[in-house]
């Protein structure tokens, strides 16, 4: 009876050697650090690899170092211009600081998330909607710049925030349709207003080049009559020259003697 009872205090002492030595042993992936509590006062922080804590004294929290993706729901945002739009972005960023990340903050994803919403909604509030739909690159690193300064004391670092969806309601697709027409014709009429104004400043240039020199006028007019002989008419008119009417009129004014 008593072998029977030294064996059992044997295994039990056993058990609770392997208890305490598991307790004592932890293993940290590279990825990972170990924020260790000794008696409730931090120690330090310890990994990656093997890790030996005194059970029952020490505790250890893990944190990983890798890059999160933060996914921002739907936003109601009241634009700078008052229109109503709903927007969505997501986040990515990675713990840099194991300790701010256990000790200043209960839960740093929901804080971040939190935070990426109010800054989504604060930021975006002062842009109108065209700056939101053709400047998505500087709002994106506006947002980023504000999330990185405030999740600091945290030990996050915002590496890149994107904004993925700008939603519309119909009646403004609408509007903004009719507006992108009414841009496409006005710059098509200025298109046409600038042709016509080149083009009488040529014609006018090329008037000053005749009048200065008849003999380009006589060669102008000979390259006329080369293309209308050239064309396929029954019927060709012949314009007559100016110097030839200016000759005849000096004839008839000459006095008789």
């Amino acid at each position: 009876m008593g072998m029977f009872a030294d064996l059992i205090f044997y295994l039990v002492a056993i058990l609770v050697l392997l208890l305490i030595i598991a307790a004592a042993i932890k293993i940290l992936r590279e990825y990972e650090r170990g924020v260790v509590f000794t008696l409730g006062r931090f120690t330090g922080i310890k990994g990656p690899g093997l890790i030996l804590l005194v059970p029952y004294v020490q505790q250890m929290i893990r944190v990983d170092l890798r890059t999160r993706v933060l996914d921002v729901p739907s936003q109601d945002v009241i634009s700078h211009d008052n229109v109503s739009v709903r927007v969505s972005a997501v986040i990515y960023f990675r713990v840099i600081d194991p300790e701010k990340s256990v000790i200043q903050v209960a839960d740093f994803m929901m804080a971040t998330s939190q935070l990426a919403q109010t800054t989504l909604r604060s930021v975006l509030g002062k842009h109108d909607l065209d700056e939101m739909l053709a400047e998505r690159d500087k709002l994106n690193e506006d947002i980023q710049k504000i999330l990185d300064i405030q999740t600091d004391a945290w030990g996050i670092k915002v590496a890149n925030v994107e904004i993925k969806h700008v939603d519309i309601n119909e009646s403004m697709i609408r509007a903004i349709a009719r507006q992108a027409e009414a841009e496409r014709e006005r710059r098509a009429k200025v298109i046409n207003a600038e042709g016509e104004q080149q083009a009488a400043t040529k014609l006018l240039e090329a008037a000053e080049i005749l009048a200065r020199q008849p003999e380009a006028m006589q060669l102008r007019y000979l390259s006329t009559l080369n293309v209308i002989a050239g064309e396929k008419t029954s019927t060709i008119l012949f314009p007559f020259p100016i110097e030839f009417a200016n000759l005849l009129r000096g004839k008839t004014d000459k006095p008789t003697e």
